[in-house]
């Protein structure tokens, strides 16, 4: 088995580590300051699962030198799922399986065309690092899952092999029957946190307990699960309930990526988050004014700039 990680950083290092670790072939596509360390010294994890290094790591920038592998795991930022899957072409072969893992629900959609329906999985990440110097990757929380399966709703050999290399590996690899449910389910919990995050700029324990925020929590995540549903994704009856209560049990101190990157002045991820929902809400005559309100207000930091000041 040979594994590529495009995107080696809080997501990809981690499984990337894990799966070396087990004895898989693993190819990490990084650049910069980070790869030239990998090169040097390895790639080492740390954090709330204990130390891997992985020495020597078969680190590169150049994709078309490693040729055919049997899985892609994608872990780049939403902006760069187009940019990064034109590049994948090298690495596909008769049943290569792309696992895109991020947070939204169409990077699936997107790979496609570039890659063509049959090499393409969906796929969704439960892991949390970032990386603390070139080379050196923290993990955050013992949580460590992998959902994946196939967009046609079939159980392949391929996605069952892919399974039993996650178990291999200490990672929670989930094989779904219905790829698109699992998305949605983080997506619907994923857009209301993001949204009242990034407007209101304090962790989730202050936030939840205002009324007046927690209800634009709720009728955001609301609207997510009516647009799912117009959609055709089989989210359970409940699927509002269960939201809400994933939101309530998380810790006070919270904070989300998007909130983060706002208060730092970097780029959001927001036009695949409230963006998508307002998109999807639009194209099926769904009314989501509490979505398009926090996308209307956020957008205009969307491409990033300078901090936000106070006072």
């Amino acid at each position: 088995m040979r594994i590529a990680i495009i995107g080696v950083g809080g997501i990809g290092a981690i499984y990337g580590a894990a799966l070396a670790r087990s004895g898989v072939e693993v190819a990490f596509v990084a650049r910069g300051a980070h790869l030239a360390a990998m090169r040097a010294n390895g790639l080492r994890i740390e954090g709330d699962r204990g130390e891997t290094l992985i020495r020597p790591a078969q680190a590169t920038d150049d994709i078309a030198s490693i040729g055919p592998v049997d899985y892609v795991l994608l872990c780049v930022k939403l902006w760069d799922v187009e940019t990064a899957g034109a590049q994948l072409r090298p690495f596909i072969g008769p049943n290569t399986a792309v696992v895109p893992v991020q947070n939204g629900v169409d990077a699936h959609e997107r790979l496609i065309p570039l890659l063509g329906r049959e090499a393409v999985l969906g796929g969704t990440a439960f892991v949390t690092g970032s990386i603390v110097a070139p080379g050196v990757v923290r993990q955050t929380g013992t949580y460590f899952q992998l959902t994946f399966g196939e967009l046609d709703r079939v159980t392949s050999p391929r996605a069952e092999r892919l399974r039993d290399l996650c178990a291999a590996a200490g990672i929670d690899g989930v094989l779904s029957p219905d790829i698109l449910v699992p998305l949605w389910e983080k997506f619907i919990v994923l857009v209301p946190l993001s949204s009242v995050n990034a407007l209101t700029r304090v962790p989730l324990g202050k936030y939840r307990a205002d009324p007046d925020s927690w209800r634009l929590v709720e009728a955001i995540l609301r609207e997510t699960v009516a647009v799912g549903r117009a959609e055709g994704v089989a989210l359970p009856s409940d699927a509002v309930e269960r939201g809400l209560t994933t939101i309530r049990s998380m810790p006070d101190h919270h904070m989300t990526s998007m909130a983060n990157d706002l208060l730092r002045g970097n780029r959001l991820e927001l036009p695949w988050f409230a963006g998508k929902v307002v998109e999807l809400g639009r194209r099926h005559g769904i009314p989501i004014p509490v979505s398009g309100f926090a996308y209307a207000a956020l957008k205009l930091h969307a491409e990033g700039g300078a901090a936000p000041t106070s006072g």
